[in-house]
Protein backbone atom coordinates (compact mmCIF):
# COMPACT_ATOMS: atom_id res chain seq x y z
CA UNK A 1 0.00 0.00 0.00
CA UNK A 2 1.39 3.35 -1.03
CA UNK A 3 1.74 6.14 1.50
CA UNK A 4 1.34 8.74 -1.25
CA UNK A 5 -2.24 10.08 -1.26
CA UNK A 6 -4.35 9.35 -4.35
CA UNK A 7 -6.09 12.71 -4.19
CA UNK A 8 -4.02 15.88 -4.36
CA UNK A 9 -4.55 18.13 -1.36
CA UNK A 10 -5.25 21.09 -3.66
CA UNK A 11 -8.48 20.11 -5.37
CA UNK A 12 -9.15 22.35 -8.35
CA UNK A 13 -12.49 22.27 -10.06
CA UNK A 14 -12.84 23.61 -13.56
CA UNK A 15 -15.35 26.42 -14.13
CA UNK A 16 -18.03 24.15 -15.63
CA UNK A 17 -17.80 21.72 -12.69
CA UNK A 18 -18.06 24.59 -10.20
CA UNK A 19 -21.11 25.98 -12.01
CA UNK A 20 -22.77 22.57 -12.29
CA UNK A 21 -22.23 21.72 -8.62
CA UNK A 22 -23.64 25.06 -7.44
CA UNK A 23 -26.53 24.98 -9.94
CA UNK A 24 -27.57 21.44 -9.04
CA UNK A 25 -27.41 22.24 -5.31
CA UNK A 26 -29.55 25.34 -5.79
CA UNK A 27 -32.10 23.85 -8.16
CA UNK A 28 -32.24 20.33 -6.73
CA UNK A 29 -33.46 21.31 -3.28
CA UNK A 30 -36.63 22.75 -1.86
CA UNK A 31 -35.67 26.33 -2.74
CA UNK A 32 -35.27 25.45 -6.39
CA UNK A 33 -38.64 23.73 -6.37
CA UNK A 34 -40.27 26.67 -4.59
CA UNK A 35 -38.71 29.11 -7.07
CA UNK A 36 -40.11 27.07 -9.97
CA UNK A 37 -43.54 26.93 -8.33
CA UNK A 38 -43.40 30.68 -7.65
CA UNK A 39 -42.53 31.34 -11.28
CA UNK A 40 -45.51 29.31 -12.46
CA UNK A 41 -47.84 31.05 -9.97
CA UNK A 42 -46.62 34.50 -11.06
CA UNK A 43 -47.03 33.51 -14.70
CA UNK A 44 -50.57 32.21 -14.07
CA UNK A 45 -51.58 35.29 -12.06
CA UNK A 46 -50.36 37.61 -14.83
CA UNK A 47 -52.48 35.74 -17.40
CA UNK A 48 -55.53 38.04 -17.11
CA UNK A 49 -53.30 41.13 -17.24
CA UNK A 50 -51.83 39.96 -20.57
CA UNK A 51 -55.17 38.65 -21.81
CA UNK A 52 -53.87 35.08 -21.94
CA UNK A 53 -52.15 36.07 -25.18
CA UNK A 54 -49.90 33.89 -27.28
CA UNK A 55 -46.91 35.93 -26.12
CA UNK A 56 -47.87 35.25 -22.49
CA UNK A 57 -47.97 31.50 -23.24
CA UNK A 58 -44.74 31.73 -25.24
CA UNK A 59 -42.91 33.15 -22.23
CA UNK A 60 -43.54 30.08 -20.05
CA UNK A 61 -43.03 27.65 -22.92
CA UNK A 62 -39.71 29.19 -23.94
CA UNK A 63 -38.55 29.58 -20.35
CA UNK A 64 -39.28 26.00 -19.40
CA UNK A 65 -37.73 24.68 -22.62
CA UNK A 66 -34.50 26.60 -22.08
CA UNK A 67 -34.26 25.63 -18.41
CA UNK A 68 -34.98 21.97 -19.20
CA UNK A 69 -32.40 21.94 -22.00
CA UNK A 70 -29.68 23.36 -19.76
CA UNK A 71 -30.57 21.24 -16.74
CA UNK A 72 -30.23 18.03 -18.75
CA UNK A 73 -26.54 18.77 -19.29
CA UNK A 74 -25.95 19.79 -15.69
CA UNK A 75 -27.68 16.73 -14.30
CA UNK A 76 -25.83 14.43 -16.70
CA UNK A 77 -22.51 15.99 -15.70
CA UNK A 78 -23.21 15.47 -12.00
CA UNK A 79 -24.44 11.90 -12.54
CA UNK A 80 -21.39 11.02 -14.64
CA UNK A 81 -19.02 12.27 -11.93
CA UNK A 82 -20.96 10.50 -9.17
CA UNK A 83 -21.04 7.28 -11.19
CA UNK A 84 -17.31 7.47 -11.83
CA UNK A 85 -16.65 8.10 -8.12
CA UNK A 86 -18.79 5.13 -7.10
CA UNK A 87 -17.01 2.87 -9.61
CA UNK A 88 -13.63 3.99 -8.29
CA UNK A 89 -14.72 3.33 -4.70
CA UNK A 90 -15.97 -0.12 -5.67
CA UNK A 91 -12.74 -0.79 -7.56
CA UNK A 92 -10.78 0.14 -4.45
CA UNK A 93 -12.90 -2.21 -2.32
CA UNK A 94 -12.46 -5.05 -4.81
CA UNK A 95 -8.72 -4.39 -4.86
CA UNK A 96 -8.52 -4.28 -1.05
CA UNK A 97 -10.49 -7.47 -0.33
CA UNK A 98 -8.25 -10.51 -0.69
CA UNK A 99 -10.99 -12.94 -1.79
CA UNK A 100 -12.45 -10.53 -4.36
CA UNK A 101 -11.88 -11.13 -8.05
CA UNK A 102 -9.66 -8.30 -9.29
CA UNK A 103 -10.80 -8.85 -12.87
CA UNK A 104 -14.07 -7.15 -11.84
CA UNK A 105 -12.23 -3.86 -11.49
CA UNK A 106 -13.27 -1.52 -14.33
CA UNK A 107 -15.93 -3.88 -15.76
CA UNK A 108 -18.18 -0.94 -16.60
CA UNK A 109 -16.22 -0.67 -19.85
CA UNK A 110 -17.36 -4.13 -21.04
CA UNK A 111 -20.07 -4.69 -23.63
CA UNK A 112 -23.66 -5.35 -22.61
CA UNK A 113 -23.30 -9.03 -23.63
CA UNK A 114 -20.15 -9.44 -21.54
CA UNK A 115 -21.88 -7.85 -18.53
CA UNK A 116 -24.86 -10.19 -19.04
CA UNK A 117 -22.53 -13.21 -18.94
CA UNK A 118 -20.98 -12.03 -15.69
CA UNK A 119 -24.48 -11.32 -14.32
CA UNK A 120 -25.53 -14.90 -15.15
CA UNK A 121 -22.50 -16.22 -13.27
CA UNK A 122 -23.50 -14.29 -10.16
CA UNK A 123 -27.13 -15.40 -10.47
CA UNK A 124 -25.88 -19.01 -10.36
CA UNK A 125 -23.67 -18.22 -7.35
CA UNK A 126 -26.62 -16.55 -5.57
CA UNK A 127 -28.87 -19.52 -6.37
CA UNK A 128 -26.26 -21.94 -4.98
CA UNK A 129 -25.92 -19.94 -1.74
CA UNK A 130 -29.69 -19.64 -1.44
CA UNK A 131 -29.94 -23.44 -1.82
CA UNK A 132 -27.25 -23.89 0.86
CA UNK A 133 -29.15 -21.54 3.18
CA UNK A 134 -32.41 -23.42 2.72
CA UNK A 135 -30.71 -26.73 3.39
CA UNK A 136 -29.10 -25.38 6.57
CA UNK A 137 -32.45 -24.36 8.06
CA UNK A 138 -34.49 -26.61 10.28
CA UNK A 139 -36.62 -29.19 8.44
CA UNK A 140 -39.84 -27.50 9.58
CA UNK A 141 -38.93 -24.15 7.99
CA UNK A 142 -37.06 -25.36 4.90
CA UNK A 143 -40.03 -26.73 2.86
CA UNK A 144 -42.02 -23.50 3.29
CA UNK A 145 -39.07 -21.30 2.26
CA UNK A 146 -38.23 -23.64 -0.59
CA UNK A 147 -41.81 -23.42 -1.87
CA UNK A 148 -41.80 -19.61 -1.65
CA UNK A 149 -38.47 -19.35 -3.51
CA UNK A 150 -39.04 -22.25 -5.95
CA UNK A 151 -36.05 -24.17 -4.58
CA UNK A 152 -35.73 -27.94 -4.38
CA UNK A 153 -34.83 -29.17 -0.89
CA UNK A 154 -32.74 -32.33 -0.90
Amino acid sequence: MSSRPLIPSHKRLDLFTKISVVSIRLTGGRWGFLAACGTVVIWAVTGPFFGYSQNWQLVINTGTSVVTFLMVFLIQNVQNRESKAIHLKLDELIFAVKQARNELIDIETLTEDQLDLIGERYKKVAKRYEQDLIESLTPAVAPELARDHHITVK
